[in-house]
């Protein structure tokens, strides 16, 4: 299937500048917090959906839908508007604090991208069918490349591809001023904006949407310096660009019943341990599942070290964060242990390891982190790529199978499919979202080398808990 994709354009038919409306107050500057700018060196957050095509939509009936996406765009970004505006960076030197830059959001309503594409000659079955995603994928996101410090490029933009039986609606979004929650809430006010004013709703008039609005302070520990002063002569000093090693991805869904017996298994394999008092979660189980096949498939030496790392939310966890806080709110949970264990001691020991790298979160240690960071700032860069004698040993997992991914209906039907872009695509990366069921159900994008992820689809301990048609290589 990626051999027929291989010569499939994504042409682009338009840009534009879409500005907040209603129009933005005043400019304003936005201080970035520590979480902030701890990202400014990483790629843009990108997700997209696939939409099956609206009855009629050629022609001028096309451009109409695209100019009534770019409109209900422009209404959410006016509860976003710090998202519609530009990094800036100025000289903060300060005779209290030394010498420096300082990186900040400036919200002026300068306005987000938006991308008109069209792949006539490629359907959504191109997408969905192959286990193995197509790279033409990649080229239905805007801002490919783009890292958090390029403050020549727009903070957020959206690109509309029309494809032979559907349509791809992707956003790009700088992981310096915002994380995957306030992504996926921002992609949910769109969705529903756009849904109301489809079917003849009056959302732009003043209706209220049941999507909350957000929450647009900054949220900084009392004792932070705001702004902060960071200890380089110019933004250039930080950025690192990322050579990411070569891999291929992979789309597997998991139904609920499945889920169920991984949870099981793994919680039945732990309890007759004294330690085993917290029961293993359903995701811990899945990433378990997960951590022991890409053991395998990267047929790493037992003694070899392997680290799993997991995105933890803060919102709710630290006291002061607002549950639908616009902005950073993430930190890292990390699970270290030998290969050989990952692999022989089975999935409850495994999802134990998990499960305890959660439960050490410490609210306090992650306040004195934030505290301390204006001291001694350091930055999230991706991993060297490993040689060639010698596979990865690293999994990271990103997103959250909470967040709303099927209910973003624009107003002609519910998505088909999710998918990813080309930003921070390292060999282990691991994206968890809601399953297409709900009820349970989930979906993994996985990340590998192309010789580890074919043993991984021929595994067949692993592919046994993948859903019927959702990890059969076409």
């Amino acid at each position: 299937m990626q051999g027929a994709t291989a010569d499939v354009e994504v042409q682009i038919v338009s840009r534009r500048v879409v500005r907040p409306e209603p129009a933005t107050s005043p400019p304003e500057t936005m201080h970035l917090t520590p979480w902030d700018l701890r990202g400014i060196t990483v790629d843009y957050i990108q997700k997209g959906l696939l939409l099956p095509k609206p009855q009629a939509a050629s022609g001028a009936e096309a451009r109409h839908l695209v100019d009534g996406l770019a409109s209900s765009f422009a209404r959410a970004l006016g509860r976003f508007y710090p998202l519609a505006g530009r990094v800036a960076v100025t000289d903060g030197s300060d005779p209290g604090h030394g010498q420096g830059i300082t990186v900040s959001l400036r919200c002026d309503g300068e306005g987000a991208e938006f991308v008109h594409a069209v792949a006539p000659d490629l359907t959504a079955a191109d997408i969905t069918a192959p286990v193995f995603i197509p790279p033409v994928v990649w080229s239905l996101f805007p801002l490919n490349g783009a890292l958090g410090a390029d403050v020549s490029c727009p903070v957020l933009a959206a690109q509309v591809t029309e494809l032979a039986d559907g349509v791809f609606v992707a956003m790009s979004l700088n992981h310096s001023v915002a994380d995957g929650t306030t992504f996926w809430h921002l992609f949910n006010t769109w969705s529903e904006i756009s849904r109301r004013s489809f079917v003849g709703g009056d959302a732009a008039a003043g209706g209220e949407l049941s999507t909350p609005p957000p929450v647009l302070d900054r949220w900084f520990l009392d004792s932070c310096p705001v702004p902060i002063c960071l200890p380089f002569g110019k933004l250039e000093d930080i950025i690192r660009r990322p050579v990411y090693a070569p891999v291929r991805e992979c789309f597997f869904e998991f139904s609920s019943e499945s889920v169920k017996k991984l949870k099981s298994k793994a919680n039945a394999e732990m309890s007759s341990t004294a330690t085993a008092a917290a029961v293993i979660s359903s995701l811990q189980a899945l990433l378990a599942h997960v951590w022991r096949a890409a053991c395998r498939a990267r047929e790493l030496p037992p003694e070899r070290e392997t680290t799993y790392m997991l995105l933890v939310g803060c919102r709710g966890r630290v006291r002061g964060i607002p549950r639908h806080y616009t902005g950073n709110a993430v930190t890292a949970a990390m699970a270290k242990c030998a290969a050989g264990e990952v692999m022989d001691k089975g999935l409850g020991w495994t999802a134990w390891q998990l499960n305890r790298a959660v439960a050490a979160f410490d609210e306090e240690a992650v306040r004195g982190e934030l505290a301390s960071w204006p001291r001694d700032p350091t930055f999230v860069y991706a991993a060297a790529a490993p040689s060639m004698e010698e596979e990865a040993a690293t999994v990271v997992t990103g997103s959250s199978p909470r967040f709303d991914v099927y209910g973003n209906d624009f107003g002609w039907g519910k998505p088909v499919a999710v998918r990813s872009g080309a930003g921070n695509k390292m060999d282990g990366k691991v994206t968890v979202y809601e399953g297409i069921d709900g009820g349970g159900s989930m979906a993994l994008e996985v990340c590998l080398s192309a010789r580890a992820l074919a043993r991984l689809v021929a595994d067949e301990e692993f592919m046994a808990a993948v859903s019927a048609g959702g990890g059969a290589a076409a």
